[in-house]
């Protein structure tokens, strides 16, 4: 049984790696802003689990009947995408250290909520045989007393400018996060009891994604 990552995230490859499965990586290349843009114009503003939900499902469903190395894609699909709210705001990707420099500045002290979309396809034999999807969310909340000099630092780094809400728990982030309530692995990009719980409703245990030694 493969699993197959409609996704290029560095942070949700380890998380599955570490998890005992070594996923196939099938980037989706899904235009973003676009994707929820037209939702937004056809429904109105997206609440930040609808968006992430949506993105995650638009990434899996871009790579159905894909094929990897001559063969078309003979497993379960996953996307997934997360967003940061904090203040009732989305904040995506900071891109610009500039802006990661404001948001850290706007939430040290603060807590926030991570949301991240899940979507799996069965697509075994070839061809879509169900999908189910789910979000999951975690509140993070940040250290109170970090420096100016800290911020400029962390931001130097550039690890903060291409995570949802400029942070990471798993790397040089780690040390300003004050506490998590929630699964872990949320806030890192995939929630992994989240995505046990769907593999499992589409018929397939967990452990037979189970595929690495160490």
């Amino acid at each position: 049984m493969r699993l197959y990552l409609a996704s290029t995230s560095p942070a949700r490859l380890w998380l599955l790696r570490n998890a005992g499965i070594e996923p196939v990586v099938v980037p989706s290349h899904v235009d973003e802003p676009l994707a929820v843009a037209a939702a937004e114009a056809e429904h109105g503003a997206l609440s930040p689990a609808h968006m992430v939900q949506l993105l995650g499902r638009a990434k899996a469903e871009a790579v159905v009947g894909a094929e990897v190395d001559g063969a078309v894609i003979d497993g379960l699909i996953v996307g997934c995408d997360s967003a940061f709210e904090l203040d009732g705001v989305i904040y995506g990707k900071p891109h610009l250290a500039e802006i990661a420099t404001e948001r850290w500045h706007g939430q040290r002290g603060r807590t926030g909520v991570l949301h991240s979309g899940h979507w799996v396809i069965d697509h075994r034999g070839g061809e879509v045989r169900g999908a189910v999807g789910a979000v999951a969310e975690a509140s993070v909340t940040f250290v109170p007393d970090m420096t100016d000099a800290e911020i400029d630092a962390y931001v130097a780094s550039g690890e903060p400018l291409q995570v949802a809400g400029a942070f990471t728990i798993d790397s040089l982030g780690g040390p300003f996060i004050e506490r998590i309530d929630g699964d872990p692995s949320t806030v890192v990009g995939m929630s992994l009891p989240t995505l046990r719980h769907l593999v499992r409703s589409l018929g397939v245990e967990w452990t037979e994604l189970w595929n690495r030694t160490n």
